[in-house]
């Protein structure tokens, strides 16, 4: 049976603080330790009003300073941001911190618009297509030290990190499978690839050091409620976010709202339901059987849930509920 995980935003809500956001995140954390989760992992993403975790290291620390067992981590950092040597020395704190907790996903994406990346980056040759040397040169610094390397991660070296490669297309599910990694799959938000890129990632995967045979993650949108209808009216919060999205007006996470009619063109509901196509919503029996159905599919070995939902009490419910889930889906195996 799948293991469960979190992926956390660290939403900023519309009337709330980012002080409030990345308490949010502490608190979710914990109470994911005390549910059983496996993973709680933080994603990066610049120049966004609705997300604080953009200084994405800083917020894995103060969700592992909060918490004692659960793996903290990356989902992911996006490594064309950043040189392997900078990453190598923050993850390489991170684990002599909290030892044998930190989990490094990396994604080729830049997280953010093209302006703000080439602010980050200052050179946009340091683009996606770098990404399978950054990932071999980010391996190598968190790994042993050579004899005659020349370049040291302090920290970092020989901490051994474990890297994730993340992806929503075939090219991470190609390059996981070479590099024998283990591989996670963008599926909350984009789903067409997915079954494709698990295919190819199980066909193409070559043991290594790190992993003797493949293992996958995927993702989904999970609101779970004491009834499907709450549910539906808490995840109408997502539906507006990503209706901004697509106008290009991204802003605060909003509250529900009863109904999305008037709130959305037809084209704009098509494209939501579509890259919401593998969302898990809805009471207690409806997320069970979402769920089995969506690890029949995919024979995932991880299940990392995103849970959009604006009231802090109802996301802590949720993610209760969905441990609850799990427990049943173990009994029932």
């Amino acid at each position: 049976m799948a293991t469960f995980s979190v992926l956390d935003l660290s939403p900023i809500t519309q009337g709330g603080s980012i002080a409030q956001s990345l308490e949010n995140s502490r608190r979710l954390a914990q109470a994911a330790e005390e549910n059983g989760y496996q993973r709680f992992w933080l994603a990066e993403h610049h120049g966004m009003k609705g997300i604080a975790s953009a200084a994405t290291s800083l917020v894995i620390s103060h969700v592992a300073a909060a918490t004692k067992t659960i793996r903290v981590g990356s989902g992911g950092i996006m490594l064309p941001n950043h040189s392997p040597l900078v990453i190598a020395e923050q993850f390489g704190t991170l684990a002599a911190l909290y030892p044998g907790r930190i989990d490094l996903g990396l994604g080729r994406a830049p997280g953010t618009d093209m302006r703000t990346a080439q602010a980050l980056r200052r050179n946009m040759e340091a683009s996606g297509n770098n990404f399978p040397n950054d990932v071999v040169e980010l391996q190598a610094l968190l790994g042993p030290v050579a004899e005659d390397q020349k370049i040291i991660a302090v920290p970092g070296a020989d901490t051994n990190v474990p890297i994730w490669l993340l992806g929503s297309s075939h090219f991470s599910a190609h390059l996981a499978g070479m590099l024998g990694l283990p591989f996670a799959f963008a599926s909350h938000f984009a789903p067409d690839m997915l079954l494709s890129a698990l295919e190819i990632y199980r066909e193409r995967f070559t043991p290594s050091e790190t992993l003797d045979k493949p293992h996958v993650m995927v993702g989904v949108m999970g609101v779970a409620a004491d009834t499907d209808e709450e549910a539906n009216y808490l995840f109408t919060s997502m539906q507006q976010s990503f209706v901004a999205l697509r106008r290009n007006a991204r802003g605060q996470f909003p509250p529900p709202v009863q109904s999305m009619d008037g709130l959305w063109s037809y084209d704009e509901k098509i494209f939501v339901d579509h890259s919401m196509m593998y969302a898990v919503v809805g009471g207690p029996e409806t997320i069970r059987r979402k769920i089995g159905t969506f690890l029949d599919q995919t024979k995932a070995d991880e299940l990392i849930i995103s849970m959009p939902i604006f009231d802090m009490e109802a996301r802590l419910h949720s993610l209760r509920l969905f441990a609850d889930a799990q427990k049943e889906l173990v009994k029932a195996a």
